[in-house]
C-alpha cells in the first residue's frame, strides 16, 4: 500500500477514543470529512485478538467500531466537545475475506449511511496490502 498522510498517529489516538491498552485497535487517522473517514492499524504481536498469529474476526469488528469512535472523537475534539462513548448496537452483512497476520497494516474506510438521534449506521471496508479483508455495516449507539 502507498504511504498515506496521517492526521493522528498512535501516540495521539487515546485523545480521541475511550479505549486503552491492551484493547486499542486503531493507530492512525488518515482522512476525515463529513461523511467518511479512513483509519489504520498495524497488527502487532501483542494484539489480544490474535489467534495463531492472525487477527480473529472479532478483532476486525472491534477495529471497525474503534474506527467509528475515532471519527467521532476527533470531530468532537476539534469542536472542544467531549467525545461520547459509543456501543455496537448491531453488525449486519459482515463478510470476512481474509485473516490478516502480524505485521499487516489494515486501512479502513467508514462511510456514514445514516444518522438519526444518537444512532449512526455506517458501512465499512477493511483492506490490507493483499486486498479486501472485510466489509459490512455497523450500527453504533452514542451515549450522549
Amino acid at each position: 500500500m502507498a504511504e498515506q498522510k496521517t492526521i493522528a498517529a498512535a501516540g495521539q489516538i487515546t485523545e480521541y477514543i475511550p479505549q486503552r491498552s491492551p484493547i486499542i485497535m486503531v493507530d492512525k487517522l488518515f482522512s476525515l470529512d463529513d461523511n467518511s473517514s479512513t483509519t489504520g492499524l498495524t497488527i502487532l504481536p501483542e494484539n489480544i485478538f490474535l489467534e495463531n498469529g492472525r487477527l480473529h474476526e472479532t478483532g476486525i469488528i472491534e477495529h471497525i467500531a474503534q474506527s467509528c469512535a475515532l471519527r467521532v472523537g476527533y470531530t468532537c475534539k476539534q469542536q472542544n466537545l467531549p467525545a461520547p462513548v459509543g456501543y455496537i448496537a448491531a453488525v449486519k452483512n459482515m463478510v470476512f475475506t481474509a485473516t490478516p497476520a502480524v505485521g499487516d497494516e489494515l486501512v479502513t474506510t467508514v462511510k456514514i449511511l445514516q444518522e438519526v438521534l444518537d444512532i449512526t449506521l455506517a458501512a465499512a471496508e477493511v483492506h490490507s496490502a493483499k486486498g479486501l479483508v472485510a466489509k459490512g455495516e455497523m450500527k453504533i449507539f452514542l451515549n450522549k
